[in-house]
Formats: structure tokens, C-alpha cells, sequence
């Protein structure tokens, strides 16, 4: 059993030096979704909760560590914080609920006038921009809360992030003090609107593909522009892009090397055409167009960053957008869980409420546990990206984006599915709703994307630590301790002696009353280590293309960060005393519950794949039918041999 553990790391140590790395990302074509990583080189470490400072809380459990203090308590805010966060928030969603004309301009396919002038004077504009240029200055949790108001209408709250979540990041992350003052104050009050230029007819997911191109002028003094963007949010109505483009970079060794740039480009500067308004499934009054750039001139002062740093910047952008996806989804289902229980306990059928139904209840419930996820995931990741220090959450967003984008979705659908009749017509708003949730699958990073990243990115953080295990082993008579240490756990685990990870009980810890769902908890952490070992040990350096496993690794760790958070928020109710707390108990008992089944079933998949869980077999099938570009079976009435 030991030999097998050292030829494990071994595979683990060849795999990361063979696959999980920049060049052999690249190669792969899903580097485009990856933040900029760190090295952290170092001693290993056990599965344990001892704080490591170095990664953020879901890097660290593909390593089998639980970092209690980066998850609990639960963030508070003081009560002063709450009343100042509710006098804002409070006219937002009056004028959310009572004053936009949602079903116009879905209808219209654009924002009013009116409306648009009401978001500027409420400081939408300039919500994370600081005061000294005039914003709102909030936090990342008072934007998030915010954005539960703006999702009533999807139009709007796309409008909203395309201009400060993407479209104006580049300049508050890495703009110089005098590109702030320039372009910053305009963006706060909405006289300016800005848009992100990223996407192009030949890469979508893959960015880095690109081909818009920034020549740099004979004289020096600014760069032409040309190609063209696609599917831009607001490329019809913006004043300032930012935009991204190739351009040739020297770099330290005096090679020319064929890079991606980022610039502020203004609509005035000319040679900037944008094309029709798309016409688009849900959405519909956000602005979305493609945009070209012919020779457009571009001061060199208005790069933004280093030459040859754009594309660590677009990703940094997008990483740190989605984490406000789980406040929106709430917010919609919370929304939709108040209007279809209005239709429950009114409407009957066959003498009955519907309330009474089981089924209907089934969906009710089940809207309510999602709604509770989004937000307890959402807001604890808001909170970590608020903290003092450089942590990098992006694999925490990318989570909060993928479970909210399919979740919303799904409930809204089962929304409709309660109201009958009266959600399939658009004079009510639930099929507009419908049609606006199915863009956050997509956008932002398409989820299948999202899910390679947060297992590659996370498999690396593993791998570079096993590294370290790996040079202990091969020298076990200078490492005694580690070598025995390391034999015993492996032999616990054969044995299914799982690790005490000492989250429950204690100071800050879970509260008892979840002692079993702490029990689940811990199980999965302790097993998704050995199970991230055993992929890598398995498939090596073709890890990176066995997408169905990385689905699998990325799903257990969106459950296992997710029971963490509904944990940690319905300890903090438990705790505080919070007005229904043991409804929040309800809902994360049986969350917990379903999601530790989950976690255990992917690890049975995974241990079985590829041939003997099916996966081969249903890879064979999309071949066949790819071969033949058609559906392949034959018809059931046909008579051919």
C-alpha cells in the first residue's frame, strides 16, 4: 500500500510538470477562463485546518484542508452597516418594483429614456467607483446586495454590469492615477457609459485567439486599431471601451513576442463603428452589437497596464464580476417564491389548494433551498473579497456563478410550471423572466468552461504542494515523520477511517445541531483530497482531456463549498437567534443532506470511469452522430436492413 502511494504522487508530480501548466493549459484552448496564478512553494501540508494564508477556501480543499477561519463565523456587518445598507437599498427597490416599465422595454428591445436618466441620479453608474470620483464607493457585499434589486429586470442589471462590473474594472484595477481621473468621474454619474470588448467572431470561450490588432504609430505617439468585436453589451450606446487587441511587446531579452494589450478607447476618437442591435432571446432592452475599430487611433497613454498584460487583466476582470450572480439569482427566485405561493394558496383544483399539493410543495421547498445557497454563497464570497490581503476567489465566484445561473434557471422554469397557464403568457412577467435567466449560463464564462477551470486550476494548487510530498518520498530516511504520517492516513482512509478535521465542535465552529450534516462535511473534504490524487495518478498528463472527470471533481468541490456556506450562515442564525432560524436549519439540514449524496455518488462515478460509469459510451455515441452530421439510429417505422 505504501509503494502505491508513492507511485501516486509520482504520477501527480509527472502530471503537473507534464500538463497542469501554462503551456500545456494553452495548448488545451481553456487558458482563456484562468487568473493570474502564484506560485507557492513550500512545505506540505496534511489534511487538517491549521490556516494557510497563501490560497483562498477552495484551493485549499483540493488539497483536503478546510479553512475554518476564512468561512467562519459568517460575515456580519454592524448594525449601523445594516441601517446604512437599507437606506440605500430601500428607493433602489421601490423604484425596481413600482417605476420601470419592464414589460416596454422588453417590448421595445431599449431602455427608456426616463429610466436610464433615474439610474444615473440613483448612482448605479458609479456604484464600486470611488467617492473621490464620485461613485458610491460600496464594498463587494453592498454591491451584491444591491444587485437583488436590479435583477427584477434583466435588461437592466446587464446594462448595469456590462458598464461597471466589466466595462469600466480595467480602469479602477489597473488604471494610472491620471487615467482615473480622466474617464473615472463621467463613468460614476452615467454621463459616460462604458462596454468591455473582449469577444471576437473566432474566439469566444478561447480569447486567447484573438486577432484585433494595435499597430503602433512611426512617431510613437498612438496605436491604430483595427478588428472587430461581437455580441458586445452596450457597444451601441457606450462612450469609453475597453478593449483588447494584439500587439507586437519586447520583451526583456529584446525578442519581439506577439502579445494581448488592453486601451481606453473613446467613441470620439473615431474609426469605431458599431453594428444593429442583436435581437435576442431574453435580455431584450440591453444593448448588445457588434463593434469594429478601422484605424482607430489610440493615444499610447491610454493603455491600460503593461504592454502584453491585457489578457491577465480581462481574466482578473471576469473572475472577480460572477460572484455577484448568486445575489441576482436570489434575488429573482425570492421574488418569484413570493408571487407563485400568492397563486398557491389561492388558486384550487379538485376542491384543493394548491399549497396542499405534494408536488407543488416539493417545488416551493425546493425554490427556497436554492434561493438560500445563492445567497449564503454569494455574500460569504462578496465578504472573503472584501478582507484585507491579495486572496485570489476566483474559483469561489466561479462556483457562486455556476450553481446560481442553473439554479435560477431551473426554478424559474418550475415557477412557471406552478402557475399554469398564467406563466406561459406575456401579460405577466414569469416568461420574461424565463427567457432573461437563461443568459447566465452562458455569459461571463459559459459553465462547462467555468467547470474545467475551477478543476484544472484547482488540481494545479494541489499538484504544486505534492511536488514538495514527492522529494519527501524519495527520500524517506531524512523525512521519517511526514513518511510514517502520510502511510498512516492513507491507511485510515483505505480503511474508511476518516481524518478528524475538528470543525465541530468549538469556538466559531458549526453548532451542533448540524453534528451530522459536520460528519458529512468532513467526509467530503477528507475524501475529494485522495480523489483529486487518484485522477492525476490515473489519467497523468491526460487529465486535461478527460473533460467528464473534471466536470465530476468541479461538482464536488460547488457542493462541498456551498454545505460549507449554508453551515456556516444557518450556524450564525442559530447562534444570534436570527427570526426564523430554524427554518434556516430546515433548509440547510436537507441541503446538506442531498448534496453530501452527490458528492459521494461523483466520487463512485469517477472511480469507475471511464468505461465501466458509461462515459466512453456516450462519448461514442456523440462521435458517431458527429461523423454522420445527423442522428444516426434508425427511425422506429423504418423497414431497411
Amino acid at each position: 500500500m505504501f509503494s502505491r502511494n508513492i507511485s501516486a504522487i509520482k504520477g501527480v508530480h509527472r502530471t503537473i510538470e507534464n500538463v497542469v501548466s501554462r503551456d500545456a493549459l494553452k495548448d488545451g484552448r481553456i487558458l482563456c477562463c484562468f487568473s493570474q496564478r502564484r506560485q507557492h512553494a513550500g512545505r506540505h501540508r496534511q489534511v487538517h485546518c491549521t490556516p494557510v494564508n497563501e490560497a483562498a477556501f477552495v484551493k485549499n480543499l483540493f488539497m483536503g484542508r478546510l479553512i475554518k477561519e476564512d468561512v467562519f463565523p459568517y460575515p456580519e456587518i454592524s448594525v449601523e452597516k445594516f441601517q446604512e445598507i437599507n437606506e440605500l437599498c430601500a428607493p433602489i427597490e421601490k423604484f425596481f418594483r413600482e417605476d420601470v416599465p419592464s414589460k416596454e422595454i422588453d417590448l421595445a428591445a431599449k431602455i427608456d429614456d426616463k429610466t436610464m436618466q433615474a439610474l444615473k441620479e440613483m448612482g448605479l453608474f458609479g456604484q464600486q467607483i470611488p467617492e473621490e470620483y464620485g461613485g458610491l464607493a460600496l464594498s463587494n457585499v453592498e454591491y451584491a446586495k444591491i444587485q437583488e434589486y436590479t435583477s427584477y429586470d434583466g435588461a437592466i442589471a446587464v446594462t448595469l454590469a456590462a458598464h461597471q462590473a466589466i466595462g469600466l474594472k480595467g480602469i479602477l484595477m489597473a488604471g494610472t492615477d491620471e487615467q482615473k481621473r480622466k474617464y473615472l468621474p463621467k463613468l460614476a454619474t452615467g454621463e459616460h457609459v462604458a462596454a468591455f470588448c473582449l469577444t471576437e467572431p473566432s474566439s469566444g470561450s478561447d480569447a486567447g485567439s484573438l486577432r484585433t490588432r494595435a499597430t503602433l504609430s512611426p512617431d510613437g505617439k498612438h496605436y491604430l486599431l483595427n478588428g472587430s468585436k461581437i455580441w458586445i453589451s452596450n457597444g451601441g450606446i457606450a462612450d469609453v471601451f475597453t478593449v483588447f487587441a494584439r500587439e507586437d511587446v519586447v520583451d526583456d531579452k529584446g525578442e519581439k513576442k506577439d502579445k494581448i494589450s488592453a486601451f481606453i478607447v473613446e467613441r470620439k476618437f473615431g474609426g469605431i463603428t458599431s453594428g444593429k442591435p442583436e435581437d435576442k432571446l431574453g435580455i431584450r432592452g440591453s444593448n448588445t452589437c457588434e463593434v469594429h475599430f478601422e484605424n482607430c487611433p489610440v493615444p499610447v497613454e491610454n493603455m491600460i497596464g503593461e504592454p502584453g498584460s491585457g489578457f491577465k487583466l480581462a481574466l482578473n476582470i471576469l473572475n472577480n464580476g460572477r460572484f455577484s450572480m448568486g445575489a441576482s439569482g436570489g434575488g429573482i427566485i425570492r421574488t418569484l417564491i413570493g408571487e407563485v405561493v400568492e397563486h398557491a394558496v389561492t388558486r384550487k383544483q379538485f376542491d384543493t389548494k394548491l399549497k396542499e399539493f405534494g408536488m407543488i410543495k416539493e417545488k416551493i421547498g425546493r425554490m427556497a433551498i436554492s434561493a438560500y445557497v445563492m445567497e449564503s454563497t454569494a455574500f460569504l464570497t462578496a465578504s472573503m473579497m472584501d478582507r484585507p490581503g491579495e486572496k485570489d476567489c476566483s474559483l469561489e465566484a466561479a462556483i457562486v456563478k455556476i450553481y446560481s445561473s442553473e439554479a435560477c434557471w431551473e426554478h424559474v422554469s418550475q415557477a412557471l410550471q406552478i402557475l399554469g397557464g398564467l406563466g406561459y403568457m406575456k401579460d405577466y412577467p414569469y416568461e420574461r423572466y424565463l427567457r432573461d435567466s437563461r443568459i447566465m449560463m452562458i455569459f461571463e464564462g459559459t459553465n462547462e468552461i467555468l467547470r474545467l477551470f475551477i478543476a484544472l486550476t484547482g488540481l494545479q494548487y494541489a499538484g504544486n504542494e505534492l511536488k514538495d510530498a514527492l522529494k519527501k518520498l524519495k527520500n524517506p530516511m531524512s523525512n521519517p515523520r511526514f513518511i510514517f504520517s502520510s502511510f498512516i492516513d492513507r491507511v485510515k482512509y483505505r480503511m474508511g477511517m476518516k481524518k478528524d478535521m475538528k470543525i465541530f465542535p468549538g469556538e466559531g465552529g458549526i453548532h451542533p445541531t448540524f453534528k451530522e450534516q459536520t460528519k458529512k462535511l468532513e467526509e467530503c473534504v477528507g475524501t475529494f483530497y485522495y480523489v483529486n490524487e487518484s485522477m492525476l495518478s490515473k489519467y497523468k498528463k491526460d487529465i486535461i482531456n478527460q473533460q467528464l472527470v473534471l466536470k465530476r471533481i468541479a461538482d464536488i468541490s460547488i457542493d462541498i463549498y456551498s454545505m460549507t456556506a449554508v453551515l456556516s450562515r444557518a450556524t450564525r442564525a442559530k447562534v444570534n437567534g436570527i427570526k426564523n432560524n430554524d427554518h434556516d436549519c430546515l433548509i440547510a439540514t436537507v441541503f446538506c443532506n442531498e448534496a453530501y449524496d452527490r458528492v459521494m455518488e461523483n466520487v463512485r462515478q469517477l472511480a469507475l470511469s471511464p468505461d465501466a460509469n458509461g462515459d466512453s459510451t456516450i462519448e461514442r455515441i456523440s462521435d458517431e452522430i458527429c461523423e454522420n452530421r445527423a442522428y444516426v439510429a434508425s427511425h422506429p417505422l423504418t423497414k431497411e436492413f
